[in-house]
C-alpha cells in the first residue's frame, strides 16, 4: 500500500512505451470488431454508448500489496458482492508493488491479459488511459461520479489518444498532506504552533527562525529538494510544464526563482544538515530522533512517531499545509480502474462500483491497522473523522486531513525521474552557492526541456 506524496513519476517512460506500440482506442476495426489498445473487445466497452449486461461471470481483482495485512477485510467485501449478485465470481490476486510494477502492468495490458479490476496510481493511470486500455467509466456509467468528493472526481481525469480528458478511474483510498512539527522547537524560535504559516514562503521564514534559534543543535528539514520539487510549486500554483506537458514552463514564473533564493539561503543559514543536500532520507527518521523541528508531510508519519518515538510524539503538534495560491491541499490518491478489455465489463464495473462505495471506504478506513482517508462525501462526514475526541496529534491529523479533503484536487504535477533529476541538480548547484537562482533556474529548464524534447 502506498499512500505518500511522491513527486516523480515512471509515467514518461511508460507513455512512450505504449505510444510506440501504436496502441489507441476504437469502436470497430478492419473486420468489424471492437478493439481496445491493440486488443479485441466487446463492442459496448468502448465507444460513447452506455455500458450494459449481465453482472454474471468470473472477473480477476488486483491490488497492490494489501492481501498480507487485510485479507480478511478484502475477502469480505468480495463475498459480499459475490452474495449479493449469485453467478459472479472474484479471483483476488495481490501485485508486490516494486519498482518494475509499471512495466508488467504495460506488459498485461499489451497482453491483453490486464486484470478486469485493478489498484493503479496516476502513473500507470496517465499511461493506458492514453493508450486506451481503460474502461471509461465516466461515459459507461454517468452516475458514477455520484458517492465520490466533487473537487476529488472533477480532477480525476487522465487524457486519452486524443488529448481529450476522460474519467477512468474511480478514486479509492489516499493520503494527505499536513505540518507536522515539535512544538518545543517552534515556541524556543518565537513561533507560535497554533499559527501555521498560508504561504509556502512564510514556513521558510519559519525556517529561518529555527535556523538563528538552534544554532547548530538541531535542523527545521532536510535539504534535497527532492521532497519539494515539483510538489511546493504544485501548491504554489507554479506550472512546471506546459498544458500539453512538452516543454518545462517554471522558469517563466518569477516565484521559482525567489523559492530557490530561499532554498539557498536557508542552506547557508544553517536551516538543514550539510550533509543532506544529496541524501534520500526524508525528515521521518531525524524528527523522531530530535534532530529537525518538521516531520513529514504525510498523516501517517504521526503514528509512526507515536510508536517509535513517545517522548518526540509528546510534543508533536499537526497544523495544515500551506494552501498558498492553489488555495486547497492536493492528494495523490490510489484508483480503482477497470479494463476496457474485459471480458465481462458490467461485472467488473459492478465490482469496481461495489469497492469504492461510501460504506466500503469507510469500513476499510477505520480499520486500526492503517493510516488512510476515503473519497466518498459520506465517508469522510462519518463522525469518526470529524468528532476526534483527542487532543493528540493523531487524533486531530485525522480531522485535519479528512476535512481538508472535502476540497481537494488530485492534480500533480507528473514529471519522469530524468526530468526531475535534471531540475533538482541545478537547485542543488544554487543552495551550495555554484550557481545563482536566476541562472539555476534558466539552466534546470533548458535541461529539462532536452529530456522533454528527446520523449517527443
Amino acid at each position: 500500500m502506498r499512500a505518500r506524496r511522491l513527486t516523480g513519476s515512471m509515467a514518461w517512460l511508460v507513455v512512450v512505451t505504449l505510444t510506440a506500440a501504436g496502441c489507441g482506442l476504437s469502436g470497430g476495426s478492419d473486420d468489424g470488431g471492437a478493439t481496445a489498445g491493440g486488443c479485441k473487445v466487446d463492442e459496448g466497452n468502448v465507444g460513447s454508448g452506455k455500458l450494459t449486461g449481465d453482472v454474471e461471470g468470473k472477473i480477476t481483482f488486483q491490488t497492490t500489496n494489501l492481501k498480507k495485512d487485510f485479507g480478511g477485510f478484502f475477502n469480505g467485501v468480495i463475498k459480499d458482492f459475490e452474495k449479493a449478485n449469485p453467478g459472479t465470481s472474484v479471483k483476488w490476486i495481490d501485485d508486490p508493488g516494486d519498482s518494475t510494477f509499471t512495466q508488467r502492468t504495460v506488459a498485461d495490458a499489451q497482453g491483453c491479459t490486464m486484470p478486469d479490476v485493478i489498484n493503479i496510481d496516476a502513473p500507470t493511470a496517465t499511461a493506458l488511459t492514453k493508450a486506451g486500455y481503460l474502461l471509461n467509466v465516466g461515459v459507461k456509467d454517468p452516475d458514477a461520479a455520484k458517492p465520490f468528493v466533487p473537487a476529488f472526481w472533477k480532477s480525476s481525469t487522465y487524457k486519452d489518444a486524443s488529448g481529450k480528458a476522460a474519467h477512468t478511474v474511480l478514486p479509492w483510498y489516499t493520503g494527505g498532506v499536513l505540518l507536522t512539527y515539535n512544538t518545543d522547537m517552534l515556541k524556543k524560535a518565537g513561533i507560535d504552533p497554533a499559527k501555521p504559516p498560508k504561504t509556502m514562503f512564510g514556513l521558510f521564514a519559519d525556517y529561518e527562525k529555527i535556523a538563528k534559534s538552534a544554532k547548530g543543535k538541531y535542523f527545521a528539514t532536510m535539504a534535497n529538494p527532492i521532497w519539494r520539487i515539483p510538489a511546493d510549486w504544485d501548491q504554489m500554483d507554479i506550472r512546471t510544464l506546459s498544458a500539453d506537458g512538452k516543454s518545462a514552463v517554471f522558469a517563466d514564473d518569477p516565484r521559482t526563482t525567489q523559492w530557490v533564493a530561499w532554498m539557498a539561503r536557508l542552506y547557508k543559514e544553517g536551516a538543514m544538515p550539510k550533509d543532506s543536500l544529496s541524501s534520500s532520507n526524508d525528515p521521518s527518521t531525524p524528527y523522531s530522533q530530535g534532530q529537525v523541528a518538521y516531520g513529514s508531510t504525510n498523516p501517517s508519519f504521526v503514528r509512526f512517531v507515536k510508536q517509535n518515538s513517545p517522548s518526540v510524539y509528546a510534543k508533536t503538534g499537526v497544523g495544515q499545509q500551506p494552501f498558498d495560491a492553489l488555495g486547497h491541499t492536493t492528494a495523490a490518491p490510489q484508483y480503482i480502474s477497470v479494463a476496457a478489455t474485459s471480458k465481462h465489463a458490467p461485472t467488473a464495473l459492478a465490482f469496481a462500483k461495489f469497492l469504492t462505495n461510501a460504506e466500503n471506504q469507510t469500513a476499510w478506513c477505520k480499520d486500526p491497522n492503517v493510516v488512510i482517508f476515503p473519497t466518498t462525501t459520506t465517508s469522510l462526514d462519518d463522525p469518526f473523522f470529524q468528532n476526534a475526541t483527542g487532543s493528540d496529534p493523531f487524533s486531530q491529523a485525522r480531522k485535519l486531513v479528512a476535512e481538508q479533503l472535502k476540497t481537494t484536487t488530485a492534480y500533480q504535477t507528473n514529471v519522469s525521474p530524468a526530468v526531475q533529476k535534471a531540475i533538482v541538480s541545478q537547485v542543488q548547484l544554487a543552495m551550495q552557492g555554484k550557481k545563482s537562482p536566476e541562472q539555476a533556474v534558466k539552466d534546470a529548464q533548458e535541461k529539462a526541456n532536452e529530456l522533454l524534447k528527446q520523449a517527443g
